[in-house]
């Protein structure tokens, strides 16, 4: 549901002790996945990385909905058949999934799956899509259609051809659970990066915060914001590469799954909390939301913080942004 920005992992001298950084680039859940791991030595940091990979494999083995044989592929081959008996950890996800649904009143929707793909981002449209083309394009989506039963632990989708997908949701719920999971190894500091969906525990061998660094989406080859993380995650969804103009008027790839047009307005928004997971969730809303309804949003939200950039290239910052802690440039 979102264009990745590019992070920048900004590293400093190792001198500091005899902990060992070691890193990591593996494509996993049809995205790239960026790994560090800080450990007391190579061999333990190398083994760390291979424990996070083989986390982020079995998570994509239940929730994918590209490969035939997880849970949610099946899920979508019985809609409007019968439910399904899921994992309890796939049930939860799905309704953090509606969670974000309802709050947004379908800004966020992981039945988007379902969407047909009538716009094109990759230079061969020459008009916009027929009014009655956009609206038959989410003819199959809406999440009040997903019917979860706790006791028995199946999922439900009522309209036959329905589908629902995690995409980046997925990937932000693979960064946190591997952070989770090196914690309570001992594991005590380490980036998990899912195509843009960044989750940080710990420091660097010499004691200093991680540092991300921002793509500036008016000036692609250049950083917009060096951000400090200390266990922190940050989430930037952005249109700024894959979009299309007609009649003066921007329209990113984000699709609104309610309306089934494109999101305009925004053309970058970064989402800062304890979650990758809930920072996609966020992220992604607000794009489609648009300034004033997803700041409204984020306001109820303390834990999490977000810089906006408008489509005019206007800078918004959410007012418990430690505007300190952040080099904007």
């Amino acid at each position: 549901m979102k264009n990745i920005l590019f992070f920048l992992l900004i590293f400093f001298s190792l001198a500091s002790n005899a902990q060992v950084l070691r890193k990591r680039t593996t494509m996993l859940m049809g995205g790239r996945f960026d790994i560090s791991v800080v450990a007391k030595d190579t061999a333990l940091a190398e083994q760390s990385i291979n424990e996070i990979i083989a986390e982020i494999s079995r998570i994509e083995y239940l929730i994918s909905d590209w490969k035939s044989s997880t849970q949610i592929s099946e899920v979508n081959r019985n809609a409007g058949i019968k439910p399904v008996k899921v994992d309890a950890e796939v049930l939860a996800l799905t309704e953090r999934g509606l969670y974000f649904s309802k709050i947004t009143h379908g800004a966020f929707d992981i039945s988007f799956a379902a969407m047909d793909r009538i716009w094109k981002f990759d230079g061969s449209m020459t008009a916009m899509p027929t009014p009655e083309a956009i609206k038959k394009s989410v003819e199959k989506v809406g999440f009040e259609h997903i019917e979860l039963n706790k006791a028995n632990s199946t999922i439900f989708l009522k309209k036959k051809g329905m589908k629902i997908g995690f995409g980046a949701l997925g990937e932000g719920y693979a960064a946190d659970r591997c952070r989770e999971m090196m914690l309570a190894k001992g594991i005590q500091a380490g980036i998990v990066n899912a195509s843009g969906d960044m989750n940080s525990w710990g420091t660097q061998p010499n004691g200093s915060p991680w540092n991300i660094g921002i793509t500036n989406p008016m000036q692609k080859d250049t950083v917009f914001a060096i951000v400090p993380l200390i266990k922190s995650a940050v989430v930037t969804s952005g249109s700024y590469q894959k979009y299309v103009v007609f009649n003066g008027k921007r329209y990113s790839h984000i699709i609104n799954p309610v309306t089934g047009y494109p999101a305009s307005g925004l053309c970058s928004v970064t989402v800062f909390g304890s979650s990758a997971e809930k920072a996609n969730g966020f992220s992604t809303s607000i794009m489609v939301l648009g300034k004033e309804k997803g700041l409204k949003l984020l306001k109820k939200y303390p834990d999490y913080s977000a810089i906006l950039i408008t489509d005019s290239g206007k800078v918004i910052t959410t007012k418990n942004l430690d505007i300190n802690s952040y080099q904007l440039k």
